[in-house]
């Protein structure tokens, strides 16, 4: 017993390293998951980037509705390049080793970003609410101090939530295997590294979880159910669909990444399951970015003519 004690605590006390299992362990795979990964990754940085450059210069995409798309871009940048870089380097050079520092930096920028989204969803529902549902003031309202007030908040609500998570899980003493079974540093498998009783830190996770995920996904629901309300009060069936469309990119976007977040991290760490999860956790970090420009593009007629325009100023062309 006091060989078994001794153990742990050698463990615990000189743990510098994970591995980071990733996907697949098969050798022949490896090539394959390398290219199609990269390939993503490539098209999700140009896609985001194109939404930026073009809520940059095109005074047509000059209205708060374009500066929260341009903070979602870059969130989606900054997000997927967490993740995605460290994963493409594994695959190439068949090394999936990863710091303890690394780790704690991977699974704080990780939960930084996709926290502001979160927030920074709900800021862009009141955006629609307040365009919709309160047209003559939306100027007024939605201000250029008001978008930045939402904007900053966003980032900050990510900040202080990633960090409470990060700390929570880091401070833990870590024994036996260091091998975590997911393509990146992710809490529920690294609860399952920890030494002892961690049940009051998975509450702790949770409820924070909770706390962070179910906030803002409260403010989007009553935003919507106020455009809603207003929808159904317009009287022609062609009015309806003009007005559901100026919100219809953006409930895609809820809809595709507060279902997968939702999923991963609000149900109960006894149905964790490593395999299905690191395949949902792909969708939201790898999937998820790279659909976001291409909604925003086929489904917005302001950002299609932008595109269109710069397509058209073509040399070539």
């Amino acid at each position: 017993m006091l060989m078994k004690k001794e153990r742990i605590l050698q463990n615990t006390t000189t743990l510098t390293e994970f591995i980071l299992l990733g996907l697949s362990n098969e050798p022949n795979l490896q090539s394959t998951l390398f290219s199609t990964f990269l390939v993503i990754y490539i098209i999700t940085l140009a896609g985001n980037l194109i939404i930026i450059l073009l809520t940059l210069v095109d005074p047509a995409l000059q209205t708060p509705m374009y500066f929260f798309l341009r903070n979602l871009s870059f969130l989606e940048i900054c997000y997927t390049s967490v993740n995605v870089p460290k994963m493409l380097e594994n695959l190439h050079s068949g090394n999936k080793s990863i710091s303890f520092l690394g780790c704690a930096v991977q699974t704080y920028f990780a939960f930084f970003f996709g926290g502001s989204e979160c927030f920074l969803l709900a800021s862009m529902a009141y955006d629609r609410y307040v365009a919709i549902c309160k047209p003559l003031h939306y100027h007024v309202l939605m201000n250029r101090k008001m978008c930045m007030g939402l904007a900053v908040a966003s980032w900050l609500s990510g900040f202080f939530m990633s960090f409470g998570h990060t700390s929570m899980v880091f401070t833990m003493p870590f024994c036996g295997s260091n091998e975590i079974n997911h393509f990146f540093c992710d809490i529920p498998p690294l609860l399952k590294l920890a030494c002892g009783d961690t049940s009051r830190t998975e509450i702790a996770v949770f409820v924070v979880a909770m706390i962070f995920v179910t906030l803002p996904f409260i403010l989007i629901l009553m935003s919507y159910a106020g455009i809603i309300v207003t929808i159904l009060g317009i009287s022609s069936v062609e009015g309806r669909k003009k007005t559901f469309s100026t919100c219809s990119s953006h409930l895609i976007v809820v809809t595709l990444f507060y279902g997968s977040a939702c999923i991963m991290y609000l149900k109960p760490n006894s149905t964790y399951s490593p395999n299905s999860d690191k395949y949902l956790s792909l969708f939201y970090t790898v999937v998820s970015p790279i659909l976001n420009p291409i909604i925003y593009s086929f489904r917005n007629k302001e950002v299609k003519g932008a595109l269109r325009k710069i397509w058209e100023r073509k040399p070539f062309g």
